[in-house]
């Protein structure tokens, strides 16, 4: 992965109803670092990852990807993460199996990777290979969602909440996960309610609100 990747944001403000949740807002990352959003409910942390995915436009300053303006080359830049929101995401009449494969086809897929392992590495028992995904149980859906994580090649992941529904081992395992991807040079920024414990990477606090 290469290595001189760089993410930043520079002056971001947000802005509702002539009110700004947040403001004059800088940060950097670069390859093998990790971003944790942090703030009480209502501080704009969703809204501040959909900025970094270029989904939502700031109210004021800008999103820089290797020193240039997401915005010039919107498509490129998307190409280079994964976002993974509070919701799954997931298509509910498929099963993993077919999302994955989906993913996969719509995307950059990461080369050597295949449904079936990132199924396998997701610990999920055999039994939901041929179950729709809105028969799974909440927890479940969450690690199908993850597994978009393996099936792409991106150097940025974005998660918004990646523990939710999750039970220790799936939490343990999205730490896992997050640990090799920062050891690989890739970059993560996400925001949670849980005390993370990321092996091996550098882990950085992004505070909104007061």
């Amino acid at each position: 992965m290469d290595n001189n990747f760089r993410v930043e944001g520079r002056g971001l403000a947000l802005s509702r109803n002539d009110r700004y949740i947040f403001t004059d807002l800088n940060f950097s990352l670069e390859a093998g670092q990790i971003l944790q959003v942090e703030g009480h409910n209502g501080s704009g942390k969703t809204t501040m990852l959909r900025i970094l995915c270029g989904l939502t436009l700031p109210s004021e300053g800008e999103v820089r990807w290797c020193g240039e303006n997401i915005r010039k080359n919107l498509a490129e830049y998307c190409a280079q993460l994964v976002y993974v929101g509070h919701a799954p995401g997931i298509k509910g009449e498929l099963t993993p199996l077919e999302n994955l494969e989906w993913a996969r086809n719509m995307d950059r897929p990461r080369e050597g990777a295949s449904a079936e392992q990132v199924l396998g590495r997701l610990q999920l028992p055999a039994v939901c290979d041929d179950v729709p995904c809105h028969n799974l149980s909440a927890g479940q859906r969450r690690r199908v969602a993850l597994g978009r994580l393996l099936m792409l090649d991106a150097p940025l992941w974005v998660l918004d909440e990646p523990f939710t529904a999750l039970d220790p081992p799936g939490r343990r395992l999205v730490e896992e996960l997050l640990s090799e991807h920062a050891q690989r040079g890739g970059m993560a920024v996400l925001t949670t309610h849980h005390e993370v414990n990321i092996d091996g990477c550098t882990v950085r606090g992004l505070q909104l609100g007061s």
